[in-house]
């Protein structure tokens, strides 16, 4: 801020006498936005500057010919700023957190009004205009696309940082990188590498500024270095040897590589020496093969055949943890089989594993396994005489933030399957099935084309055994309404019920 002959000049004062108030980093904004807040000066009264700057409006255009506002000559008809009057403070003002993080972090982006915009959007809620957070206001939509944009700037940061190595005969630091940042982000990626590097040096140049890391201090010093040529790297030859050679012609996309990494991040990267030659070569030898993509368009002479007939013969696995037969294994932590009496009269089917299932490799050991032993006990059936499997054994997710969730699982993966039900079923011989939703029932009868509505309590004889649908259980935990799930629950009560009934029904009768 500017300085008087008492020393720094209060941010309030400054309004006063018409001066701009200079602040360089966000700290020194939100110690002026809390003085200004204090007296109660509203936005259009303050013009923020930057030290060795000035008043960003100063000597431009829009002022031809008049000098600027701190040298103007004295006129004696224009009378002095007021004095400052002996009114009532306003209470220091209560920022939330969230807030104050926002503030923050949108102080990164280079805007040439950014000390002005964040004022506004401070004094905005000071007078209680809260939805200035929200991205459906104005101000909110900008205040959160800078936060995004400076978080976006941190990640490129993080991802583009080439690091070279200095010969140790030259000493610290050992290891140096030249970036050139849209946004003031240095000094929290400085932190980010001050934790991955351990106590190696290293340094971080950009041309306004410089960190510096010891071992044990980070140093924040002004620009060191012109350009990325400044640093040398005797690792460099050996590192663009190895791009090359992982570097695969017939799976490149420029575009995408575009999209991924914009223009002006290439120059600093040490590959951006061999990318382009690399490109061309690839795209004559996309010539050599163009006539593929002709040939390829021919119609030629369908043959009917079904997909398990076109399948070569293939060693069936005796495992259940060697199974290959879908994609799922590569996700999933282990396979889960069955489990229950090996003469049970009573199989459960259900879809597949869950989280917990798949870290426990045991089918029905997490909130679906408990629901179903209360199913269990409500219809009167001792749950340790039921088999329980899954139609498919591996555990199908996607991930959502640190969790996985469940995903239903394809056909082509249930028909997969069909080899690891088919064995536990010739092993237990049950008289009745109990299939748990829809996937299950699918697996069962080997169609795709029923429905779980159209088959509740309505059993029917497939393949030698009594086939019951019911709900899943996961249905009834996830179903809206205390009524919905009590309805839900009892229809599978009355399920396990039929299922029991069935086991004294005559078994010639023909399969549907």
């Amino acid at each position: 801020m500017a300085g008087t002959a008492g020393g720094v000049m209060a941010a309030d004062a400054l309004v006063r006498t018409g001066q701009p108030v200079q602040v360089e980093t966000f700290a020194e904004w939100r110690e002026a936005a809390r003085e200004l807040l204090v007296h109660g000066i509203p936005p259009d009264q303050v013009t923020w500057g930057v030290p060795h700057m000035g008043d960003l409006l100063a000597g431009s255009d829009l002022f031809t010919g008049a000098p600027a506002a701190a040298e103007a000559p004295h006129n004696p008809s224009i009378p002095p700023p007021d004095e400052p009057k002996n009114e009532p403070l306003r209470p220091a003002p209560h920022i939330p957190r969230s807030l104050m993080e926002m503030l923050q972090s949108a102080a990164c982006c280079r805007v040439p009004d950014r000390w002005a915009f964040l004022y506004r959007v401070i004094w905005r809620w000071q007078q209680g205009e809260h939805d200035v957070q929200s991205p459906a206001d104005e101000d909110g939509a900008r205040l959160n696309a800078m936060v995004k944009a400076v978080r976006r700037e941190e990640h490129d940061m993080h991802a583009y940082i080439r690091f070279r190595e200095r010969p140790e005969e030259a000493g610290p630091p050992r290891f140096v990188a030249w970036y050139e940042p849209r946004h003031d982000v240095l000094p929290q990626v400085a932190d980010h590498f001050v934790s991955r590097m351990g106590k190696v040096s290293w340094m971080i140049a950009t041309p306004e500024a410089s960190v510096l890391w010891d071992g044990h201090t980070l140093h924040n010093t002004g620009p060191l270095v012109r350009d990325a040529a400044d640093l040398e790297d005797t690792g460099e030859a050996l590192w663009l040897t190895y791009y090359r050679s992982v570097f695969n012609p017939a799976r490149l996309n420029t575009n995408v590589m575009h999209q991924h990494i914009q223009s002006d991040r290439w120059k600093n990267l040490p590959e951006a020496k061999i990318v382009p030659h690399m490109v061309s070569e690839a795209a004559l030898g996309a010539r050599k093969v163009g006539q593929y993509e002709a040939v390829g368009q021919r119609k030629g002479t369908t043959i009917p055949i079904a997909p398990e007939d076109a399948q070569p013969e293939r060693q069936q696995p005796s495992k259940l943890d060697e199974c290959r037969r879908c994609e799922l294994w590569q996700f999933a932590t282990q396979a889960v089989g069955g489990e229950g009496p090996r003469r049970a009269k009573i199989m459960f089917v259900g879809e597949q594993p869950g989280d917990q299932e798949d870290l426990a490799g045991q089918p029905f050991v997490g909130p679906a396994g408990k629901l179903l032993d209360r199913v269990c006990e409500a219809a009167g059936v001792d749950r340790d005489t039921i088999y329980v499997t899954n139609a498919v054994k591996h555990f199908k997710w996607e991930p959502r933030g640190k969790r996985r969730l469940h995903k239903t699982p394809a056909q082509r993966e249930i028909e997969a399957c069909y080899y690891w039900l088919d064995k536990e079923l010739a092993s237990v011989k049950p008289t009745v099935i109990v299939a748990l939703g829809a996937t299950a029932l699918k697996s069962v009868l080997r169609t795709a084309n029923v429905t779980l509505k159209n088959s509740l309590g309505k059993p029917l004889r497939h393949e030698g055994h009594w086939v019951v649908t019911t709900y899943h259980p996961s249905y009834v935990l996830r179903v809206p309404g205390e009524d919905a799930k009590r309805e839900a629950f009892n229809t599978m009560v009355e399920g396990l019920k039929l299922a029991h009934e069935l086991l004294d029904r005559p078994g010639d009768v023909p399969d549907a």
